[in-house]
């Protein structure tokens, strides 16, 4: 009982006095980056004149901060010889870490001023979808070539599904389908494209060069339950409110091209920007409705609380191209 006792005693004592352990000089006091600098050019050139030299200093200012820093640490760094210096092995292990060290902060310096210019990072993008040729497809391919340090990472989903990501500042930006006054995030127009009807190629329409919103009042309109489906939908709504009996459409969960391949089949029409034009399906037609009184809007969205500098660039890319493509349809 008595040792067992005595023991016990012994433990307590153990954890009333925690153990030293080792603590670099470094985290107890200031050494400064010059004095480590110094050092580096030291062991590079194993000689002080010639460090001073490619420091830009003098010789006695670069031995007064080594042996300062040797007594700092209380290690010695270096030993002296009348035919120059040489480290020790401690010398040796420690330069070869601050080196190591030195280079990861100027890694960090520069990685953090690219970021800051929007040169390296990434950039988190919402898409109702993407054709080869697009607007869009346009501008992120242009992004990309000047920015090949950004790395862009793509979701695709509806308006409702992008805009709750934005807020969750899981997206950067979102291209939707639309123009937007939401309290919580800036919006901006970037483009538009004509509105076209796609009908199997066998529809008695296929063969028009355009058609009106009253051509289609009987129609059965195929719309997906995302991507701009919602927005497809509600457009139909709008524009046949009034008619008897009312439009009949049906949702899908399906992706583009499946539904299109559904139209191709007969299954009903659909509504798609005019840039589909350049990614066409086999049995699928698209007219235009010349009676659509104005282009399909498509906006930028974005929190107003991301104000970085990569986001700033694509939209700046963005509003320059739109310029660009308006003046020469302007001519």
């Amino acid at each position: 009982m008595a040792i067992a006792a005595k023991a016990g005693e012994t433990h307590r004592s153990t954890e009333a006095e925690p153990k030293q352990m080792p603590c670099c000089a470094i985290l107890r006091h200031r050494i400064s980056m010059t004095s480590l600098i110094q050092a580096i050019a030291v062991a590079e050139h194993l000689n002080f004149h010639h460090a001073a030299k490619a420091l830009g200093t003098s010789q006695s200012s670069v031995s007064a901060r080594i042996k300062a820093l040797e007594d700092e640490l209380g290690i010695p760094l270096f030993k002296r010889n009348t035919r120059g210096v040489r480290l020790t092995e401690a010398g040796r292990h420690f330069v070869e870490r601050v080196t190591a060290g030195v280079d990861q902060l100027e890694n960090a310096v520069k990685s953090a001023s690219l970021a800051a210019s929007g040169e390296c990072g990434r950039l988190r993008v919402g898409v109702h979808g993407l054709i080869a040729g697009s607007f869009l497809d346009r501008l992120l391919t242009r992004y990309r070539d000047q920015y090949p340090a950004i790395a862009l990472e793509m979701a695709e989903g509806s308006a409702r599904d992008s805009i709750m990501h934005l807020r969750a500042r899981q997206l950067d930006v979102a291209f939707l389908v639309g123009t937007f006054e939401l309290p919580d995030c800036h919006s901006r127009p970037i483009w538009t494209e004509p509105l076209v009807v796609a009908l199997p190629s066998n529809h008695r329409l296929a063969g028009r060069a355009g058609v009106e919103w009253a051509d289609l009042a009987a129609e059965t309109f195929l719309v997906r339950h995302g991507g701009t489906g919602p927005q497809v939908h509600d457009h139909i709504i709008l524009r046949l409110a009034g008619g008897w009996p009312p439009p009949a459409i049906y949702r899908f969960a399906v992706e583009r091209g499946t539904l299109l391949s559904m139209v191709a089949q007969d299954f009903g029409i659909t509504l798609l920007g005019a840039a589909s034009q350049l990614s066409p399906t086999v049995g699928v037609v698209l007219v235009p409705i010349i009676d659509e009184p104005a282009p399909v809007v498509f906006s930028a969205v974005w929190s107003p609380n991301n104000r970085g500098a990569a986001l700033r660039n694509l939209l700046t890319l963005a509003s320059k191209m739109r310029r660009t493509a308006t003046a020469a349809f302007a001519k």
